[in-house]
């Protein structure tokens, strides 16, 4: 990571770091496809069961893995002040607390699975599916967390080509250990979607272990000796983390969390508008992976420039990201309008299903949109470690504005299922109109403050 001095070398050096974390986020979300649209190749069942179980776990992983993500500012506010001595010691704090965030969570999901699953009222084959996903899923989650340190750790040294390279490895491990579990191929048990969890949790160890030996031995991480020297726990530190990584974990959570809300009260619907709904949505989420990489490169360049005390590049950076956000996003919307019935025939062959999660995806242009520019300005602002906005608006957006209002249009009007996406769509609007404030007012109040002009 450098200064930069004109536009074309900050737009240069953004892409640099957004791109690889643009595949990243689209190879570890492809996990997820796989799971979903190869477990719809076996049966309806098999991709309601699978995707109501990722429904309940990614809120779960992003929220609390977003805990663990104040990693990335708090190592750039270091580098950008020349602390790389205090680097090593926070990482491995960081790494400790992943561990006992992942033993909570296992110890947690063993009690409240169970009746979650049952207060949907599912299909007895669905609900068996889901719970077992899940199942398979939870041998995972330890490396799964320990990795989003370690990731993060690489991504705020603007290596961001590393974890890529580390993702695009992973994919076909991926994809394989699916083929062989779902399907039953080459003397492998016939598990359906259930296999898909315990696929995605064999990966998830594999691309852990690759990325401490990639840090215990390429530079230029390997000159931070991360491993090399053993730390006791620190709680004081543990605060700073959590600190900073709460809100963020909580924003995120609120942001996710909604749709398995939607998908709880979804429940009264038949398995084939769950089926449609959640194919509709997976697929979105997938897009989300573009503005949601756009704010995590504008946590770390931001986060780099603040740390230097350069306010006037980290506000030219926030516009940048946002502006990409905006054009690219606005793409992958035309590309959902065109090629609906081809994106709809990726998770299903029943022809019911496919003709309805068409509908749906009409609805997930307008999240598009949206999240374009809410998600990096998400971004900016924890680059300045102001992360209780974020927290407040996703809470509001979400439950206070966005499932109340879909909530009433599904049940009191002829809208149905449809009435959830648009009352979401609505709460993304007004959190993304409020975060745009915030950031304006933030910038003003850096510039103030260090006798800067405001421009």
């Amino acid at each position: 990571m450098e200064q930069t001095f004109s536009y074309k070398q900050k737009t240069s050096l953004f892409l640099k770091i957004l791109i690889p974390i643009l595949i990243t986020q689209l190879g570890l979300f492809a996990m997820n496809f796989f799971d979903v649209v190869m477990s719809g190749r076996v049966s309806a069942n098999d991709l309601a069961g699978v995707a109501i179980g990722s429904s309940l776990w990614v809120p779960v992983f992003t929220g609390l893995s977003g805990i663990l993500l104040s990693i990335t500012p708090i190592v750039a506010h270091l580098i950008g002040a020349k602390k790389q001595k205090d680097v090593s010691f926070s990482v491995i704090q960081g790494i400790y607390l992943s561990v006992f965030i992942s033993i909570l969570v296992i110890i947690l999901g063993f009690f409240v699975v169970e009746p979650i699953l049952n207060y949907m009222k599912l299909e007895q084959s669905v609900h068996h599916i889901a719970k077992h996903y899940l199942l398979g899923l939870s041998f995972g989650i330890i490396p799964l967390f320990v990795y989003t340190v370690l990731r993060a750790f690489i991504d705020a040294l603007a290596q961001t080509r590393v974890t890529m390279i580390i993702t695009l490895i992973a994919l076909p491990i991926n994809a394989l250990l699916n083929y062989l579990l779902i399907f039953g191929k080459f003397g492998f048990p016939k598990l359906g979607g259930i296999g898909a969890g315990y696929a995605t949790a064999i990966t998830y160890w594999c691309i852990t272990a690759i990325t401490v030996y990639i840090i215990y031995k390429v530079s230029p991480f390997s000159t931070y000796q991360l491993f090399k020297k053993f730390h006791r726990f620190a709680f004081t530190k543990w605060r700073e983390i959590l600190k900073i990584g709460v809100p963020i974990g909580f924003a995120i959570f609120f942001e996710t969390s909604i749709f398995s809300a939607v998908t709880l009260l979804m429940s009264s619907f038949n398995t084939i508008t769950i089926a449609s709904h959640q194919a509709a949505l997976n697929f979105a989420s997938f897009l989300y992976m573009i503005p949601l990489s756009v704010s995590m490169a504008l946590t770390i360049v931001v986060g780099f420039e603040v740390g230097a005390k350069r306010l006037k590049d980290a506000k030219t950076y926030s516009f940048l990201g946002i502006a990409i956000a905006v054009i690219v996003s606005a793409l992958s919307s035309a590309v959902i309008f065109i090629l609906k019935e081809q994106v709809a025939g990726l998770y299903t062959v029943d022809k019911e299903v496919l003709i309805l999660t068409q509908h749906f995806l009409i609805y997930a242009i307008f999240f598009q949109l949206s999240d374009a520019i809410q998600a990096p300005i998400q971004g900016a602002l924890r680059g300045y470690k102001d992360v209780n906005a974020t927290l407040y608006m996703s809470f509001i957006s979400y439950w206070v504005i966005g499932l109340p209002l879909g909530y009433v249009l599904a049940t009191y009007t002829s809208l149905g299922a449809f009435g959830y996406w648009i009352g979401l769509i609505a709460g993304l609007a007004a959190g993304a109109l409020c975060l745009s404030l915030r950031l304006m007012v933030l910038q003003k109040s850096y510039a103030t403050k260090n006798n800067e002009a405001v421009y």
